[in-house]
Order: C-alpha cells, then sequence, then structure tokens
C-alpha cells in the first residue's frame, strides 16, 4: 500500500466514523433493521430454494413481525406487572430480613449491627413507589409530555419495519456490492475474515440468544409449577444472563432461593428450585449450546465478563448490547493476527 492510498484509506476511516457520530441520533431504526435482517436472511435463504425470493421475504418478514408483536404486546405487559409487584413486595422482603436473616447472622457470625437503617430504607421504598401503577405506565407518560418525542417514536417505529423488509430483500445484493469495492489484492484475505467473523456472530446472535430464549422459558415455567409468584421475572432474568456461562444459574438459584422462602416461609420449597434450574443446566449443557451455538465463539467466561464490563463503561446500555459481538469479531482478528505472527519472520529467525 502507498502512502496516498494509506492516507487516503485513514481519511476515509476518519470521516465515516465522524459522520456516524453526527449522525447516531437517527441511526436507531437503522441498526434495529439491519439487526433483524441479519437475523432472518439465513432463513430467507433457505426458503428461496423451494419459493421466489419475495415470497421467501414476506414470509420471514411476517414471522419476524409477529415475534416482535407477540414480545411487545403480550410478553413486556407480563413482566411488568411483576416489576409492579416485586417493588411492591420490596417492604416485606426487607421485613425478612430483619426478623430472619439479620437475627441468624447476630447469633451465628457475631455481627452486632449493619451499617444502613432498614426501617429509614422501608420508610422511602412505600414513599417512594406506594402508587406505582406500571413502570410501562409511567414511561408512556413520561414520552407523552413531549409531541416532538411522540412524533420521534412513531417515525421510528414504522419505519423500522419498512427499512427491515427492504434489507431482506437486497441483502444479498448490498453484501455482494460491499464485496466489490474490497481491494482485489486483499479480497481472499478480507473475505475469509468476513466469513469466519459471520460464523462467530450467527453462533452468538442466532445461537446464543435462542439459547438464552429457551432457558427463560424453561426457568419461567418450572418456577411458575413451583408456585413462585415472580417466575416470569426471575425466569428471564436467569435467562438474559445465561449468555455468561453458570451464572444465568447462579442468579436464578439465588433470587428464586430467596423469593421461594419469603413466599413460603419453608426450606425445603428450595428443592424444587433447585431441580427447574438443574434440568435448565442439563439441558443447556447437553441438547441446547451443541445444537445451537457450538464451539463457534470460543470466549472464555472471564473474557466475556470484561466485554460486558468494558462495554457498559466505554458506551453504557448500547456498549453492553454491542460488547459480545464486537469481542467475538476481535477474536477472530487476534487468531488471524497471531496466525500471521507465527508465520512471521520475525517469530521463526
Amino acid at each position: 500500500m502507498t502512502d496516498s492510498n494509506r492516507w487516503f484509506l485513514i481519511a476515509g476511516l476518519i470521516l465515516g466514523g465522524s459522520l456516524i457520530y453526527l449522525l447516531s441520533p437517527v441511526l436507531t431504526p437503522f441498526l434495529v433493521a439491519i439487526f433483524l435482517a441479519y437475523m432472518g436472511d439465513p432463513l430467507v435463504d433457505q426458503l428461496d430454494k423451494k419459493t421466489p425470493r419475495a415470497v421467501s421475504v414476506t414470509v420471514v418478514f411476517v414471522l419476524l413481525s409477529t415475534v416482535v408483536l407477540a414480545l411487545t404486546f403480550v410478553l413486556l405487559p407480563m413482566i411488568e406487572r411483576q416489576l409492579t409487584q416485586f417493588i411492591q413486595a420490596i417492604p416485606r422482603y426487607i421485613d425478612w430480613f430483619q426478623t430472619t436473616i439479620l437475627p441468624w447472622l447476630m447469633s451465628h457470625l457475631g455481627v452486632a449491627e449493619i451499617g444502613f437503617d432498614l426501617d429509614s430504607l422501608k420508610a422511602q421504598v412505600k414513599e417512594h413507589f406506594s402508587n406505582v401503577s406500571g413502570v410501562a405506565t409511567g414511561l408512556i407518560s413520561t414520552v407523552s409530555k413531549s409531541g416532538l418525542a411522540i412524533v420521534g417514536w412513531m417515525a421510528n417505529l414504522l419505519l423500522i419495519p419498512v427499512l427491515t423488509f427492504y434489507l431482506l430483500r437486497d441483502w444479498d445484493i448490498l453484501v455482494g456490492r460491499i464485496g466489490e469495492l474490497i481491494p482485489r489484492r486483499y479480497e481472499s484475505g478480507i473475505v475469509r475474515l468476513a466469513k469466519e467473523s459471520d460464523s462467530v456472530l450467527s453462533a452468538f446472535l442466532r445461537g446464543q440468544l435462542m439459547v438464552m430464549v429457551v432457558l427463560g422459558t424453561i426457568y419461567s415455567v418450572g418456577l411458575w409449577l413451583v408456585g413462585l409468584d415472580f417466575s416470569l421475572l426471575i425466569g428471564m432474568l436467569a435467562g438474559i444472563v445465561s449468555f455468561v456461562p453458570y451464572l444465568g444459574v447462579i442468579v436464578g438459584v439465588t433470587v428464586a432461593g430467596i423469593a421461594v422462602v419469603v413466599q413460603f416461609q419453608d426450606v425445603f420449597m428450595l428443592v424444587p428450585v433447585l431441580i427447574v434450574f438443574g434440568v435448565g443446566q442439563v439441558f443447556e449443557s447437553f441438547i441446547l449450546t451443541p445444537l445451537l451455538v457450538g464451539d463457534k465463539i470460543g470466549l472464555h467466561p472471564v473474557a466475556v465478563i470484561f466485554a460486558v464490563l468494558a462495554g457498559g463503561q466505554l458506551f453504557g446500555f448500547l456498549g453492553i448490547l454491542l460488547a459480545l459481538p464486537v469481542a467475538a469479531i476481535i477474536m477472530v482478528m487476534l487468531r488471524h493476527a497471531h496466525e500471521s505472527y507465527r508465520d512471521s519472520e520475525f517469530y521463526n529467525e
């Protein structure tokens, strides 16, 4: 690469980064549409073998729309109700800690006092959340105070399905045109790197998300059969954090264990809770992960935790969402850099 080409590339990267930064407020619907199109494109390609492209795109688009609508209008309100119930039950949990756990700590561990006033905490919780009628309701009320905010939300909601449909229809064409822009001398290496990155991203975005959804369903249904009040909330929480190995089980057992003891006042009710999470763990280890994910991601649990924390620290909630996909791509690049280093004259001298 000549100096002029190198400076041209640097200038292009700086210009592209600047444009992304300046346009970031309007990029959200495009990013969501790209994500949905990426998730649905393999299914479109499979249907293409039997039906015309337009029919395949329509079928997948309707399927994606159904899933999104079900999550929005069925699952989220259920979680919102349980979250509201949990907030209202916090004083009861504080009472349980005061009357059960604190005396045990004082008698067995010699703890004389704790560093904060539980009665004051309970009073503050009752004061701030006694009139809670729903998290979603409060959010809608807040947004509705600004007419421009409503217009922006509605525009994004209407734009996402339109963008998703067109991206699904032209996904292969867009990928092909991007490939045509790659300099010919670097084409083979970049294409190989892109294919490996796509394989890793597919394993995470499609495989790991399916694992999280299935585990969340197993945990939620199992805890519901146990009779736990916050079964859906706790089950979905355990499913969401299960992308870190064993973290879903640890969080789920801890939170569900506390909830079931407070609700039933019986430590033997912990047994069915342990059975629920044991079944989920066996199902994940021997069926879900080998079938849906395999060994394609290859991120060490410590690297997963670091990526999530670093993403949150640098870019907030968006950084948390993008941390693992970005880390997976960086892992692929580091693997290629390691291979190049091992083949270099510097290493073999």
